[in-house]
């Protein structure tokens, strides 16, 4: 298993707590590199959707652990970590992902709907290393599913 399939089921994990509380079940986990870190990087904050608890639009799983990461870095820049999200950003999460700087970024399905590429694959920060289709099976399955369940 690869680092970023290691992470990715950890993000996936989330996307599970997502659903058990009725939410779109998309997960993510953002992983520090910096020093002071294993070599294999640790999970500083995680994160999943929580639109539908917090009664809040921009409660997305990308967002909120942006959130609790500047908050235990105490800096607003993650240069040094990698966010693993189990589906692609939407466009507001690009943008706070450029904002806040991310080292790299690591989804794993592919949302042509609403994804950020359908409407400006030039959102992410120009330094970001963007990875995609990690554990895409999986983490497009469990959408499906939640959605299926739903009709």
């Amino acid at each position: 298993m690869t680092l970023d399939e290691k992470y990715m089921r950890e993000a996936l994990a989330e996307a599970m707590a997502a659903a058990e509380e009725d939410e779109v079940p998309i997960g993510a986990v953002l992983v520090c590199h910096g020093p002071g870190t294993r070599e294999d990087g640790e999970v500083i904050a995680r994160g999943h959707n929580m639109t539908e608890c917090l009664h809040d639009p921009t409660a997305h799983a990308e967002m909120l652990a942006i959130t609790a990461a500047t908050s235990s870095l105490g800096g607003k820049y993650l240069t040094d970590c990698t966010l693993y999200v189990t589906v692609e950003p939407c466009p507001m999460c690009a943008g706070a992902i450029a904002w806040c700087q991310v080292g790299r970024v690591v989804y794993g399905a592919s949302d042509p709907k609403r994804g950020y590429t359908r409407f400006s694959p030039s959102l992410m920060h120009p330094k970001t290393e963007v990875v995609s289709g990690i554990l895409a099976d999986e983490c497009s399955s469990i959408v499906t599913e939640f959605f299926k369940a739903k009709r």
